[in-house]
C-alpha cells in the first residue's frame, strides 16, 4: 500500500523566509528519485533547485509558477512504497534540507501513467501568499513553447505576455528576453493609442474621479524587494557622508599592462583596485567595521570580506570575495571572474552573497564618472570608482592629457570622522597615481 508523504518548502538558510516558484521540474505522475531536484525557486538572494528527500510518484503539486510561498508551506506530495523498475522508492535521504539541500547527483525523471488507486492529497491550508488549494494541471498545449530560460518565462508571466503566441528570434524559433520585452513595448504603445482615442472622444457625463495613469506595476519582491528593504534600512539607520577626489590613473594603467605582459593569468582593473582597498583598510581599520547600537560599540573586524557590485539580468547583486586581505592580485582577479560568471548565470549561493565587510563599486563600467553610493548595510563604507578616461591634467607643471578617474567614499559617520575617511581615500588615490606607494607600504 502506497503512503503519501508531503514535502514542504525547506529552510533555505541565511534567514530567508519565502521563495517564488520559477519552474517546476516534475509533473504529477512522474517518478522521482531520492534527492532529485523537483522545483526551481527564486529567493531574495539566488536561484535554487530544491531536491525532494523522498522517492516515489508525484501525486500533487502546490502553487503555480510565479507563486510566492513561505518556508514550511507544502510544495508537493509523493506516494512512496511503489517501486518502479527495480528501485526502492519508500526511503528518504534523511538529510535536513538547509541551503541548497543534499549533494547527491540528480536523477533523470521518468514519465509514467497515473495510477488510479493512489490516494489524493488533501488541499493545502491557505497561507499568506499561497493559494488555498492545489492548482489543477494546465490543459495540454498544442506543442512545446520554445523557451529555455526560466527568467524569460517569469518576465512574460509578470507582464501578461502569452508565450504561445509569441514568435521567437533565436535559433530554431527560440523565444528570447528581447522578444518578450518587444511584446511588452507593443502592449504599452497599444494602451497609449487607446488613451489618445479616449481623449478625443466626448467625455461621459459623470463626476470626475481621482486616479493615476495606467502603467506597468513591478512587484517589489524577490531580489528587487530584498534590495529595496536593505537600501531603505541603510538610509534610515546609517548617518552617511561622502567625500571624493580625482586621481591620475595613467601610471596605474601602465603598471597593469606591464604585469599582464609578464605572463601568467591576466589581472583585471577591479582586482588591482581591490588590492589597494585591502591595503588601505589595513591602515584605516575603522572603515572595516560595523556598529552594534544595542551595545553602543563599533566592532572592528579582523578579516576583509570584499563585496563588489555585479549587474545581472535579475538586477544588481553584490557577491563577496571572502578573505580578500590575504589574496594577491592574481587570486582576486580569478575570484572576481568566477563570482561574476556565477551571478550572471543565477548560480550564486546565499553564502556567496552575504558576510561582506566592505564594498567596492566600479560604476565606471556604466560610462559614468561619479556617484554617491548607498552603504551596503550593515557595513561601514563603500568605495565607488568611476570610468577611467583621458582628461586635461597638470602633470609635472605642464598641461597634459592623462587617464583620470574619480573616486568617492561613502562612510558611516558613527565609525569615524572626516579625517579618517579622507586619509583612506587619499591613500587609495596615491596608490593609483604612484603604484610604487603600495609596494613601499606592504
Amino acid at each position: 500500500m502506497a503512503q503519501v508523504l508531503e514535502f514542504k518548502l525547506p529552510d533555505l538558510g541565511e534567514g530567508l523566509t519565502e521563495a517564488s516558484i520559477v519552474t517546476w521540474l516534475v509533473q504529477v505522475g512522474d517518478v522521482v528519485a531520492v534527492d532529485q531536484p523537483v522545483v526551481e525557486v527564486e529567493t531574495a538572494k539566488a536561484m535554487v533547485e530544491v531536491p525532494c528527500p523522498y522517492g516515489g510518484v508525484v501525486t500533487a503539486r502546490f502553487g503555480e509558477e510565479g507563486t510566492e510561498l513561505p518556508v514550511g508551506s507544502p510544495l508537493l506530495t509523493v506516494a512512496v512504497g511503489t517501486p518502479a523498475e527495480g528501485e526502492d522508492g519508500d526511503e528518504g535521504s534523511g538529510n535536513v534540507l538547509v541551503g541548497y539541500g543534499t549533494a547527491a547527483a540528480p536523477a533523470r525523471r521518468r514519465r509514467v501513467r497515473r495510477q488510479d488507486d493512489l490516494p489524493v492529497a488533501a488541499p493545502a491550508a491557505p497561507t499568506r501568499n499561497a493559494p488555498p488549494a492545489p492548482v489543477p494541471e494546465a490543459p495540454p498545449r498544442s506543442g512545446p513553447v520554445p523557451v529555455i530560460s526560466p527568467l524569460v518565462r517569469k518576465l512574460a508571466r509578470e507582464h501578461g505576455v502569452d508565450l504561445r503566441e509569441l514568435p521567437g528570434s533565436g535559433p530554431e524559433g527560440l523565444i528570447m528576453r528581447a522578444d518578450v520585452e518587444s511584446a511588452m513595448r507593443e502592449t504599452v504603445q497599444a494602451r497609449a493609442h487607446v488613451a489618445e482615442a479616449e481623449a478625443v472622444a466626448p467625455a461621459p457625463a459623470q463626476a470626475p474621479v481621482d486616479g493615476t495613469a495606467d502603467g506597468i506595476r513591478v512587484p517589489l519582491r524577490g531580489l528587487r524587494g530584498a534590495v529595496a528593504d536593505k537600501l531603505t534600512r541603510s538610509r534610515r539607520e546609517i548617518p552617511d557622508a561622502t567625500c571624493w577626489v580625482d586621481a591620475d590613473a595613467t601610471e596605474f594603467m601602465h603598471a597593469r599592462v606591464a604585469m599582464n605582459a609578464a605572463g601568467g593569468e591576466k589581472i583585471s582593473v577591479l582586482a588591482l583596485l581591490a588590492r589597494i582597498c585591502t591595503a588601505a583598510l589595513a591602515r584605516y581599520p575603522e572603515l572595516n567595521s560595523r556598529v552594534d547600537m544595542a551595545a553602543r560599540e563599533v566592532v572592528q573586524l579582523d578579516a576583509v570580506h570584499l563585496g563588489f557590485a555585479a549587474q545581472t539580468e535579475r538586477g544588481l547583486v553584490v557577491p563577496v570575495v571572502k578573505d580578500a586581505h590575504v589574496r594577491d592580485a592574481e587570486s582576486l582577479s580569478a575570484e572576481f571572474a568566477r563570482l561574476t560568471d556565477a551571478a550572471r548565470a543565477g548560480r550564486l549561493t546565499p553564502g556567496e552573497l552575504t558576510g561582506g565587510t566592505f564594498t567596492l563599486n566600479n560604476y565606471g563600467v556604466f560610462g559614468v564618472d561619479g556617484s554617491t553610493p548607498i552603504i551596503n548595510h550593515p557595513e561601514a563604507a563603500m568605495l565607488g570608482v568611476g570610468r577611467i578616461i583621458p582628461k586635461p591634467w597638470v602633470h609635472q607643471g605642464e598641461l597634459a592629457v592623462r587617464q583620470v578617474v574619480q573616486l568617492s567614499l561613502t562612510f558611516d559617520h558613527r565609525v569615524c570622522d572626516g579625517g579618517t575617511a579622507g586619509g583612506f581615500l587619499r591613500y587609495v588615490a596615491d596608490c593609483i597615481e604612484q603604484p610604487a606607494v603600495l609596494l613601499r607600504t606592504l
